[in-house]
């Protein structure tokens, strides 16, 4: 974490991307904010991330959790697979539930609520996490029920 409170995460091999998958659990994305650009082989995603690490109630009433804008980006992309919608003329809105490295070698997977999900084919695993703006209250926490035996 930043001076400013911001997140700055950088991962180059699996441990470090766990972690990047720890802070944008459940963080909301537009299907109009995913991006690749072919010629820099990078692909972006700006999320509306939970700020799992900030607990910031107050003790006047105001909503004791917050959320803020995160981009994350994925250097040395090849290609990507879009599994479970359609990249253009979506206007959903998919809750990201983790980033992994894939079952196949060269691959990491960004996997979606509702089966959705993306394939990176990349040569390395170059990835960064940055929250852009200021941070906002809410006053919802994302939650898991557990699962029934």
């Amino acid at each position: 974490m930043a001076a400013d409170g911001l997140l700055r995460l950088r991962a180059e091999d699996a441990d470090d991307l766990a972690v990047i998958s720890a802070v944008v659990q459940d963080a909301l994305v537009s299907v109009k904010d995913l991006t690749y650009d072919r010629a820099e082989r990078r692909f972006t995603l700006v999320a509306n991330r939970f700020r799992w690490e900030s607990q910031a109630g107050s003790p006047d009433g105001a909503p004791p959790f917050e959320r803020t804008l995160c981009a994350v980006a994925f250097s040395e992309v090849d290609r990507v697979a879009y599994r479970g919608f359609r990249r253009s003329g979506d206007e959903r809105i998919l809750s990201l539930l983790a980033i992994r490295p894939g079952s196949k070698s060269g691959t990491i997977d960004l996997e979606f609520s509702g089966d959705a999900a993306v394939r990176l084919g990349v040569a390395a695993i170059r990835v960064r996490a940055t929250d852009i703006g200021e941070p906002w209250p809410t006053a919802w926490q994302p939650d898991h029920a557990a699962e029934e035996p």
